[in-house]
C-alpha cells in the first residue's frame, strides 16, 4: 500500500533513495579472490609479477596484493592496490569540485516567512552528470583481461568459493585456469676444469667446489668391529705375446673399504724374476681413458673382479684364475654385488638347456665309467662348456661345483693349521690363553659355552692375537657348528701350544714363507676336486639314476 501511495504522490522536490545496507547485510564478509598475472617484461627491466585480486561483494571494492618470490630483491609492500572501486577505463581525468555527486541540486529557495526555511530542489533529469564505470562482478572472469590504472592484468585462476559463487548466480561451469607461472629457467651445466696432473683427480675436484676445499673421503665403514678391511685374493696370470712371461702368475689384492688394489708375484727360484710387489696398493684406472679431462676417471670396481674375467691393470692384461676360501665365500654371501657367484642364476642358465636333458645325462654317464656318480672339475667344466656353448662364465661353473662338490676329508688339513698357528704363537711367544678365555665368559651372557665367530674374532684382535686375518678365518671356519657358534674353549685348547703341542712341521716351502704374510699358502689350481654331477642333474632338469 505505501509503494502504491508514494507511486502516485507527487512531492514538492524528486525523492531517490539510495539502499547500501541491504548489499551489506547480504554479502558481507565474501570476498571472490582471483590469481592473476601482471607481464611487464616488455619494458625496460620488467618482469612478470604474480598478484592476487580480491573482489568484495559488499561494497564492490577491490584490492589486490603481490605474490613475491624469495630473493626477489623487491620491497615487501602490504597492498600492490589499496582497497577501491577500480575503474573501468582509468586513469580518468580531473574533475571540478562538485561534479562527482550522488545528487545534482537544481535550485535552493527560503521561505517568506519570519521563520526562514531553506530547502532545495534536486535536477529530476539529471543533466550534465557524469558517469563513471567501474568493475563489476559480471566482468571478472577467468581469462579476462582487466585495466589496473593503466596495467594489463590478466586473471588466470580462482579458489573455490569463487566458482562456486558465478556457478550459482551466472551458470558458469567452465574454469579452466590459465598457467601464469613462470617456466624454470635452464639448468646451466656446470663444467670444471680439466685435470692438471698435480695430486689426485678428487682432491683437485675439490678446489672447484668450494672457497675453503674439504678434504676426499677415501674410506668407507665396510668393516665391523675395527678390522684394517676385507681383502678379495685373486690368483691371476699375465697374459702377454712374450714367451718368458707367459708362465708368470700373481696375486691381485682388492682392499674393500677403498677401493685400492694391489698386484704380488710369488717368488719362484731360477725363474728370472726377482718377484715380490708388482703394484703398490693404489686405485687403478680403467684402461682406455684420457688422462686430462674434466670427468673423474672410472676405477676398477669390484663387480669387475671374478674367476675368468680379465683385468687390465695399467696396461697388464691379467685373467684371473682363482680365488681363496674367503673371497669366495664373501661373493657367495653377496650376491647382489656379485651375480656371478649366485646358484640360482647359474642353473637358470643351465635349465634353458632342457630340450637337451636326456643327451646331457647320457654324456655324463659316458664319463663316469666307474659309476662313481662324479666326475673331476676339469671334466666338469669342460662339459658345461660345450653343453651351454660357453655362456657359462668360469666363476658360475666354480659356484655351481662348490654348491655340488664332493666333501672331502679336512682333518689332516685341520690339524695342519692348527700346527701352523701354533708355531706362529710359539714364535711370538703368546701364553695369553686364559686371558682370552676369561673374556669369552664375560661376552658369553647366555652360559652357553659358544660364541658367534665374529666376536672371538674381535676379542682376538683386542688381545692382539699373532695370527694373520686368513689364517684366523679358516681356523674358525673349522670349528663352526651348523649356526656359526664355536666353542671357545676347545678353540683356545686346541690353540695353545703348551698343553696341547702338535707335532712340528717340516720346513716350509721357499715361495710359501716368503708369500704368508701378503696370502697363506698358493692357491689351489682346482678349487674342487670332485662334483657331485646327478645330484645337479636332478635339482636343474628332475633326471634320477637310470635317467627317467
Amino acid at each position: 500500500m505505501r509503494k502504491e501511495t508514494l507511486e502516485h504522490v507527487e512531492p514538492l522536490r524528486p525523492y531517490e533513495s539510495f539502499d547500501t545496507r541491504r548489499q551489506f547485510l547480504e554479502y558481507n564478509g565474501k570476498v571472490l579472490r582471483f590469481f592473476c598475472l601482471w607481464d611487464d617484461s616488455g619494458s625496460l627491466f620488467g618482469e612478470r609479477r604474480e598478484l592476487v585480486l580480491h573482489y568484495f561483494l559488499s561494497d564492490d571494492t577491490v584490492e589486490i596484493k603481490e605474490i613475491l618470490p624469495e630473493n626477489s630483491g623487491r620491497d615487501a609492500k602490504l597492498f600492490f592496490l589499496r582497497r577501491s572501486k577500480l575503474p573501468k577505463y582509468g586513469p580518468p581525468g580531473l574533475h571540478q569540485p562538485g561534479q562527482i555527486t550522488d545528487r545534482s541540486v537544481l535550485n535552493v529557495f527560503g521561505g517568506l516567512s519570519n521563520k526562514q526555511m531553506y530547502s532545495y530542489m534536486l535536477d529530476k533529469y539529471k543533466l550534465g552528470k557524469i558517469d563513471q564505470a567501474f568493475y563489476k562482478d559480471s566482468d571478472l572472469f577467468l581469462g579476462a583481461t582487466i585495466n589496473v590504472w593503466g596495467r594489463k592484468v590478466v586473471l588466470c585462476d580462482c579458489d573455490e568459493f569463487t566458482k562456486s559463487y558465478y556457478k550459482t548466480k551466472y551458470g558458469i561451469e567452465n574454469f579452466t585456469s590459465i598457467s601464469y607461472k613462470p617456466r624454470p629457467p635452464p639448468k646451466i651445466e656446470r663444467k670444471f676444469p680439466p685435470y692438471t696432473g698435480f695430486g689426485s683427480e678428487e682432491d683437485s675436484l675439490r678446489s672447484c667446489l668450494s672457497l675453503k676445499p674439504v678434504p676426499y673421503q677415501k674410506f668407507s665403514k665396510e668393516d665391523s668391529y675395527g678390522n684394517i678391511g676385507n681383502i678379495l685374493r685373486f690368483f691371476a696370470r699375465l697374459i702377454t705375446a712374450k714367451c718368458a712371461d707367459a708362465d708368470r702368475k700373481f696375486i691381485i689384492s682388492y682392499f674393500l673399504n677403498d677401493g685400492t688394489l694391489s698386484v704380488f708375484e710369488p717368488i719362484e727360484r731360477n725363474s728370472g724374476y726377482t718377484g715380490g710387489l708388482f703394484l703398490k696398493r693404489s686405485r687403478v684406472k680403467k684402461f682406455g681413458q684420457e688422462v686430462f679431462k674434466s670427468e673423474l676417471s672410472e676405477y676398477i670396481k669390484v663387480q669387475d673382479l671374478y674367476v675368468g674375467a680379465k683385468v687390465n691393470v695399467n696396461g697388464n692384461l691379467f685373467v684371473l684364475l682363482n680365488a681363496d676360501e674367503y673371497t669366495l665365500n664373501y661373493m657367495e654371501k653377496n650376491v647382489d654385488r656379485f651375480p656371478f657367484s649366485s646358484i640360482e642364476l647359474a642353473l637358470q642358465k643351465l635349465k634353458e638347456e632342457e630340450s637337451k636333458s636326456t643327451k646331457i645325462r647320457q654324456v655324463f654317464s659316458a664319463t663316469d665309467c666307474n659309476h662313481t656318480k662324479m666326475v673331476d672339475f676339469n671334466t666338469f667344466r669342460d662339459l658345461l662348456l660345450d653343453i651351454t656353448v660357453n655362456r657359462l662364465t668360469d666363476q658360475e661353473i666354480l659356484t655351481i661345483a662348490r654348491h655340488y662338490r664332493v666333501p672331502a676329508d679336512m682333518g689332516s688339513d685341520g690339524n695342519l693349521l692348527i700346527a701352523q698357528a701354533q708355531e706362529k704363537l710359539k714364535k711370538n711367544m703368546f701364553e695369553h690363553f686364559d686371558r682370552l678365555i676369561s673374556s669369552c665368559v664375560y661376552e658369553d651372557r647366555k652360559k652357553k659355552n659358544v660364541l658367534p665367530s665374529r666376536d672371538i674374532k674381535r676379542l682376538c684382535k683386542s688381545h692382539r692375537f699373532p695370527l694373520t686375518d686368513d689364517l684366523l678365518e679358516n681356523l674358525l671356519s673349522r670349528f663352526e657348528d651348523s649356526e656359526g657358534q664355536i666353542n671357545y674353549k676347545s678353540f683356545f685348547l686346541a690353540l695353545n701350544w703348551r698343553m696341547n703341542p702338535m707335532s712340528e712341521l717340516e720346513a716350509l716351502d721357499y715361495i710359501k714363507e716368503r708369500c704368508e704374510d701378503t696370502w697363506f699358502g698358493m692357491p689351489s689350481p682346482i678349487p674342487v676336486k670332485f662334483v657331485r654331477y646327478l645330484d645337479l642333474l636332478k635339482d636343474v632338469y628332475g633326471l634320477d639314476q637310470e635317467g627317467s
